[in-house]
């Protein structure tokens, strides 16, 4: 499975963890259960106020395309993730969104308009309504055909790289500044997060016996796979200083079909998802219906924690929030 197909199957997940914060092995009466990891302010917190503009700038997009743009004024911004959105108002360009994806549902942006009304398709007629005089994106969405249709139009399209990582946080960051022709706030931010992404991950505890967390996707009954290497969410595991149960059971691809065997195998502390999917399965009772659930640490103890699913895989400006979120639902002792 590519990342790119992954992605729009990992907007739908939920987030679960089980297994007592810093004894893998305690039983129920220490157990924390299940726990939504929440960010305390959702709202990217700008790096400038007006930030420096460097127009007209010519980039090459990750289609290898050279787009120039002159004009930032009305920017649409629309991936599966949210991400491009969140760097946006980031920079400091928030009031010049005219455009967003649906992951894009921090409350700053609730009142710019939706160009993805299904979630996942994008409207050439809806973008081209918006008169827009750049539009960012990926090809994590589509269909190419519409990407395709506005740049046609005479509208600068500029492509990004689909895919996330902890890794790739800070030149998405400065990518989409350079385009937007605000590199010194695009530095600035990157920076900025970097260090917060650091700081976030000094503060998970130490441990000997480090948790092993399994990342699970699940979208009804029909859908259902445990993460292992390149999902993304191994490299937010490792920054919360546990183990990916996935990887460490042997898994050589992004995803898997979840099986009984292979969440035994997996033997996680902790299961984490998305909230949607945990809510598409009937939540923590649900959960607990799958086989090989109950036989594992995490099951046992019932150590869930959810976290909203434009949030977490988003690895934009707010991925030291997010981690920090995870990491005081993960290992915050029981109240």
């Amino acid at each position: 499975m590519t990342v790119n197909r992954l992605a729009a199957v990992l907007l739908v997940a939920g987030l679960l963890v089980a297994c007592s914060a810093n004894t893998p092995g305690a039983g129920p009466a220490d157990s924390i259960g299940p726990r939504t990891a929440v960010v305390d302010d959702p709202n990217p917190e700008p790096i400038a106020d007006d930030p420096a503009e460097v127009l007209p700038v010519t980039v090459t997009g990750f289609d290898g395309v050279a787009v120039t743009v002159t004009d930032n004024s009305r920017i649409v911004a629309a991936d599966q993730y949210g991400t491009l959105a969140e760097t946006v108002f980031a920079l400091g360009l928030g009031d010049n969104l005219v455009g967003r994806d649906t992951s894009a549902a921090f409350p700053a942006a609730e009142n710019v308009p939706d160009v993805t009304p299904t979630g996942h398709s994008l409207s050439a007629e809806g973008i081209l309504a918006l008169s827009p005089t750049v539009v960012l994106t990926d090809t994590s969405i589509g269909p190419r055909a519409v990407q395709d249709q506005i740049r046609a139009a005479g509208i600068p399209v500029v492509f990004f790289d689909p895919t996330r990582t902890l890794a790739g946080v800070a030149t998405q960051i400065e990518a989409v500044a350079a385009a937007l022709g605000v590199p010194d706030a695009g530095a600035a931010l990157a920076e900025r997060t970097n260090a917060e992404i650091s700081a976030a991950a000094n503060e998970t505890p130490e441990s000997t016996e480090p948790l092993k967390i399994a990342f699970l996707y699940m979208r009804g009954p029909a859908i259902k796979m445990l993460a292992g290497p390149g999902s993304g969410a191994d490299a937010l595991i490792e920054a919360l200083g546990a183990e990916d149960a996935g990887v460490e059971s042997g898994l050589t691809e992004q995803f898997v079909p979840v099986t009984s065997e292979a969440l035994i195998a997996a033997e996680p502390d902790v299961i984490l998802m998305m909230t949607k999917g945990l809510e598409s399965i009937g939540g923590i009772e649900g959960l607990e219906q799958i086989p090989g659930i109950a036989q594992t640490p995490a099951g046992r103890e019932r150590r869930v924690v959810d976290m909203d699913d434009g949030t977490i895989l988003s690895f934009g400006p707010n991925t030291g929030k997010v981690l920090g979120a995870l990491s005081k639902a993960v290992y915050d002792p029981a109240s």
